[in-house]
């Protein structure tokens, strides 16, 4: 299977913050965010694995940086930033500019895990990812570790989860 660059993976979208998408305090939905994001990094997930079927397996922690005014466009871009044989990190890079004054921020960021799936629902094995810019190196080198962290995250959840009951909470 041969390698992809980092490149061929990136997705960018880019939306005007509409007034339904605001919460109480003028600023976008995290919610609302979220569903960006996981809509551009399923794109990325897509492209690398040209797969017809990528599911989220999972998102790291949504870090909420700056918040995202009605003021605002709101640039997701996305990429496969590391792969495992058969898993594909996708980091999301939110960027805020204010469209008055073309100020620019960073106002979110996280990773998503995503698993290609074959016609039977089976998890298939993914291209491996070459970096180019100083970021992708970055992002790619550090990968391993989110990799172990992960893993780990993944047992203390089956061990809550065995914790857990089904029944109706008002019977």
């Amino acid at each position: 299977m041969e390698s992809k660059k980092v490149k061929e993976t990136r997705v960018v979208q880019t939306d005007q913050v509409l007034i339904n998408d605001l919460n109480n305090y003028h600023t976008l939905f995290g919610g609302v965010l979220m569903k960006k994001m996981d809509a551009c990094a399923t794109l990325s997930a897509r492209r690398h694995s040209r797969i017809k079927e990528c599911v989220t397996a999972s998102t790291d922690s949504v870090n909420f940086i700056e918040p995202i005014r009605q003021s605002d466009a709101v640039c997701i871009e996305s990429f496969v930033s590391y792969t495992g044989s058969r898993s594909m990190e996708i980091f999301c890079k939110v960027v805020a500019e204010d469209l008055e004054t073309a100020n620019r921020r960073i106002a979110a960021t996280s990773f998503l895990t995503f698993v290609a799936l074959d016609e039977y629902k089976r998890p298939v094995e993914v291209p491996n990812v070459i970096p180019e810019t100083e970021e992708e190196a970055f992002l790619f080198e550090t990968g391993k570790e989110r990799e172990k962290i992960r893993k780990l995250k993944r047992q203390q959840n089956k061990e809550l989860i065995s914790h857990l009951e089904l029944k109706k909470p008002w019977d």
